[in-house]
């Protein structure tokens, strides 16, 4: 089997759900969607909010967050194919 690139996943992950978390909190702010989710998603990125400095706020603890479980899921993946 093929090893994954643990960093490469972890960056990809990262950038992928920090721009969604970026996007989620604009939308939010300019159209009024996904209010629901910024609501759940406050509890758990601190300073999260549908303003554009919490988008950005939102956006880096989305790219840590996932980048982080990229990681993770890549290297146990690579621990599990040998």
């Amino acid at each position: 089997m093929n090893k994954l690139n643990v960093w490469a996943l972890g960056l990809a992950m990262g950038i992928v759900w920090g721009a969604v978390m970026f996007l989620l909190g604009l939308t939010t702010l300019w159209f009024n969607w996904g209010s629901g989710v910024v609501e759940m998603m406050k509890t758990l990125y601190i300073g999260f909010n549908p303003t554009f400095l919490g988008s950005i706020i939102g956006g880096v603890w989305g790219f840590f967050d996932a980048g982080i479980l990229g990681l993770l899921i890549a290297w146990i993946y690579n621990l599990a194919a040998k």
